[in-house]
């Protein structure tokens, strides 16, 4: 319907339900007539006309700037809610055609406006209706949020709709950016839990290692009847040979015990992994026995402990480990997992010289990616023992060889220390992992063990031996009768008759020009 000129005061209705919803009806006229045709739709039209179809249901009257409405015969109108007969109209009045009809608000423009409604007024339409509609409380809800939804796409103003199209899809893109990073934060949630998982499994690994009171009672006992295994076959080994008993001497200065822990700190916030802790100061553990870990834990840092070997490479001021010695977590893959969340960390990381030299802060220098080799360096100011040659030329099958470090790490070292000290650290309660390793270095009992082997198997990927070792030696050197370093002591084979075998020096050579070449 095209509207008429306005004049100086003109009424419309907009309707807001029925087939004409969201349309308009201008009462330019003194007297309007009001049908509802047989389609359900409302017809305004002068007083005279008749439509073929339908029902006249009432006439709006102008009084000048006064209007009212006038039921007609036999029709029933309701204005705001209440059943009349002819009732004066007001800006806004609802009202309703029949007993079924559609429902229209009243509005009075001048001739400088016509109706554009407001989110505002449109909002305030629907308000209306669910408060005038006499139709059951769900439908009436139901057409009053689809009505303001197609009244805000039809009737607004052309800036007011541009507007809400920029808004829906500024909010459609926040939605899906939300959704991304709610699924990038679950994924990584979930590949956290994975981590956690590790530490808290590694945790167990090491606190079933971990020296306990009781262990020490029991070496005390031992102690107390016999000497230590290791050193005995330490002095059998320097009575056989003297050539042999020349480079234990001379190299085991330049050996090193190294010990560290590490946890895993959250990227962006720095939080450290703790331990939860329950009532009188206990940590809380799972029902599979592991601790019970989270980063808003209010216990220690979960600090995974371990310990390893190392020996200075004479004339670089350099310390050559294992890189699983260098970096724990790289033969434990759960605890990668999820690295976008968390990483791993290293809390502390020392090593302690013979002759009571520690504890010395490490910081890696560079990891090998092709061999389980690492190199280290101390901090600033530091100086290191002599440090050990590298051999020349490749070990041969049947070639006698020495293996040195730190096999079994303080439990080995507490067996050489004697009865005496091992007591002293009971009465005091020193047994905590770093408080150990500091008495027996302040006591001048952190020196190496060895054992003797032949070569068994030369490869450019791993010389293979039969000395014995076990964990905690790993990174020590492995040295011919000259006291050269043929190989970097790494695992140990027990599928194969207890043989072990080390990383060759050639291995060495390369990680140490990489580090040439990237300087």
């Amino acid at each position: 319907m095209t509207a008429p000129t306005p004049s100086p005061c003109a009424a419309v209705l907009e309707h807001l339900t029925g087939r004409n919803r969201g349309h308009y009806s201008w009462i330019t006229a003194d007297a309007m007539d009001i049908w509802l045709d047989g389609r359900g739709s409302l017809r305004v039209v002068v007083p005279g006309a008749q439509l073929l179809e339908g029902q006249h249901v009432a006439r709006v009257l102008r009084d000048g700037t006064e209007f009212s409405v006038l039921a007609a015969e036999g029709a029933d109108i309701w204005v705001n809610r209440k059943k009349v007969e002819q009732a004066r109209l007001s800006q806004g009045d609802m009202i309703e055609f029949g007993e079924i009809g559609p429902l229209s608000r009243f509005r009075v423009y001048d001739e400088e406006h016509r109706p554009e409604p407001t989110l505002p007024e449109i909002l305030s339409d629907a308000w209306s209706y669910m408060r005038t509609s006499r139709r059951p409380f769900l439908q009436r809800l139901g057409r009053a949020m689809w009505g303001v939804c197609g009244r805000v796409c039809t009737d607004a103003t052309l800036v007011f709709r541009v507007s809400v199209l920029v808004a829906l899809v500024a909010l459609s893109i926040a939605v899906i950016l939300q959704f991304r990073e709610d699924r990038s934060l679950r994924a990584q949630i979930e590949s956290g839990r994975f981590q956690v998982e590790a530490v808290a499994a590694a945790l167990s690994e090491a606190q079933r290692e971990a020296i306990r009171p009781g262990d020490l009672a029991a070496l005390e006992e031992e102690l107390s009847a016999r000497v230590s295994v290791q050193a005995e076959r330490l002095k059998t080994l320097e009575a056989r040979s003297g050539a042999a008993m020349r480079v234990v001497g001379q190299a085991a200065g330049s050996v090193a015990f190294i010990q560290g822990g590490y946890g895993l700190r959250h990227r962006e916030t720095g939080q450290m992994l703790r331990h939860v802790m329950g009532p009188g100061g206990m940590p809380l553990r799972l029902p599979n026995g592991q601790p019970m870990l989270s980063l808003q834990g209010d216990g220690p840092v979960a600090e995974v402990q371990f310990n390893g070997t190392g020996f200075v490479l004479r004339d670089t001021g350099l310390i050559v480990t294992n890189r699983h010695v260098a970096v724990p977590w790289a033969n434990k893959p759960g605890v990668q997992m999820g690295g976008e969340a968390m990483e791993p960390v290293m809390t502390r990381f020392v090593a302690y010289f013979p002759g009571g030299i520690g504890p010395l802060d490490l910081s890696l220098v560079a990891a090998s990616d092709t061999a389980d080799l690492a190199l280290l360096i101390p901090g600033e100011g530091v100086e290191l023992p002599p440090g050990l040659p590298l051999a020349e030329q490749a070990p041969v099958p049947g070639q006698e060889i020495l293996v040195m470090g730190f096999p079994t790490g303080l439990m080995s070292l507490l067996a050489q220390s004697g009865e005496e000290f091992v007591k002293e650290l009971r009465e005091r309660g020193e047994t905590g992992f770093w408080q150990v390793a500091e008495r027996l270095s302040e006591a001048g009992l952190m020196s190496p063990l060895s054992s003797r082997g032949i070569v068994g198997q030369v490869t450019g990927a791993a010389v293979v031996y039969d000395a014995e070792t076990t964990h905690g030696g790993s990174g020590g050197p492995v040295l011919n009768l000259k006291g050269e370093v043929v190989a970097v002591n790494a695992a140990i084979i027990p599928e194969f008759g207890g043989s072990n075998f080390g990383v060759p020096v050639e291995q060495v050579r390369r990680l140490l020009e990489t580090i040439s070449a990237s300087q």
